[in-house]
């Protein structure tokens, strides 16, 4: 029996696009289902000031196919060297939505990210002033923490710290992975938001590691124990509007994940919906699903919902493609591991 599902069309909250040919061939595969996104700024060199968020912009429209609707929604890459005054102004001019903080070294092109956050707390304190969100990678970088214990060593090293320093600072929790990160953003008072990417609601660090090693599955924050899966869901699917969709979409060419040093990074842009739908329907939460991906997102940001809808229908399996061609190379979609039955119709 067919099944729909019709909701407002969403909105990806965490995307990475890349440039050139790369762009050129994931931005369709986003704008076909999502109307808006919050567009990451880690390119080679990075998109640290107003003018440059605004001509990344001009490119992302620049390669959007004719017929599509999409609107990127620029971050700037914080570095010790940001103008506070230019920070201020992309907002004001809507050039850039948000700030994207860094850890120096914690993920792909974060060479140029913060050491000292005492060298940034101006920019801070002024984005604090203007209401711009400040988009964290959760993650210390310390050596001498276990990569699986980075997530919640930065929220008591970090995050609490600066938060209880600038109380009027507006902060998203980028692609939360552990039940510590779940617990913070519920009991922290006035307390920050968090996204949640696809990937991390399907898959455990036993997909990367067991049988052999998976890098299709490697990805920064990496992958934790079940438990943390299994708060994950419970978290995107409960119907708290602090938590939404920000799917870490994030292409890289086959020959630089299967190698002896592969990036980090799922690409999900693809069958993100179909994923999605099957997770809130095996919770049982099927209703909350336009919350989590159309509602909740808009509600932080402060932007109206999309007044565009879509309509998933459930049916025979979906044959997604198992890569994508890119005139950089190809790209392999997530595989989530089973059939997937929902899709936009």
């Amino acid at each position: 029996m067919t099944q729909t599902l019709t909701l407002r069309r969403p909105d990806d909250w965490h995307l990475h696009l890349r440039d050139g040919a790369m762009l050129e061939a994931v931005l369709p595969e986003t704008a076909r289902h999502f109307a808006r996104a919050i567009v990451m700024p880690n390119l080679v060199p990075p998109v640290v000031t107003a003018k440059q968020a605004n001509d990344y912009r001009e490119r992302i429209l620049k390669a959007l196919p004719k017929g599509m609707s999409f609107t990127p929604l620029m971050t700037l890459y914080l570095t010790e060297a940001t103008d506070p005054e230019d920070v201020t102004a992309a907002f004001a001019n809507g050039f850039a939505t948000a700030v994207k903080l860094y850890p120096a070294g914690a993920t792909t092109n974060s060479a140029s990210g913060v050491r000292d956050l005492d060298k940034v707390m101006p920019v801070l304190e002024a984005m604090a002033e203007i209401g711009m969100p400040l988009c964290v990678h959760g993650e210390v970088t310390d050596p001498a923490v276990d990569i699986f214990d980075r997530e919640a060593v930065f929220i008591d090293r970090v995050l609490e710290p600066l938060r209880r320093r600038l109380p009027g600072l507006k902060v998203v929790m980028e692609h939360v992975t552990t039940q510590e990160a779940v617990a913070y953003v519920r009991t922290a008072d006035s307390g920050p938001v968090a996204t949640i990417t696809t990937h991390h609601l399907i898959i455990n660090r036993n997909h990367i590691l067991v049988g052999g090693i998976r890098p299709h599955y490697y990805c920064l924050p990496v992958a934790k124990r079940e438990l943390h899966r299994l708060a994950l869901r419970e978290a995107a699917t409960s119907g708290d509007a602090r938590f939404f969709l920000g799917t870490d979409s994030a292409p890289h060419v086959d020959p630089l994940k299967e190698c002896a040093c592969g990036c980090a990074g799922c690409f999900t842009a693809t069958n993100t919906m179909s994923i999605l739908a099957h997770v809130f329907e095996e919770m049982g939460r099927l209703d909350r699903l336009e919350g989590f991906a159309s509602l909740n997102g808009p509600a932080f940001y402060g932007l109206p919902a999309n007044a565009d809808r879509i309509t998933l229908v459930k049916g025979a399996p979906v044959p997604y493609p198992a890569k994508i061609e890119t005139g950089a190379g190809p790209v392999t979609v997530f595989d989530p591991g089973f059939p997937l039955h929902w899709h936009i119709e």
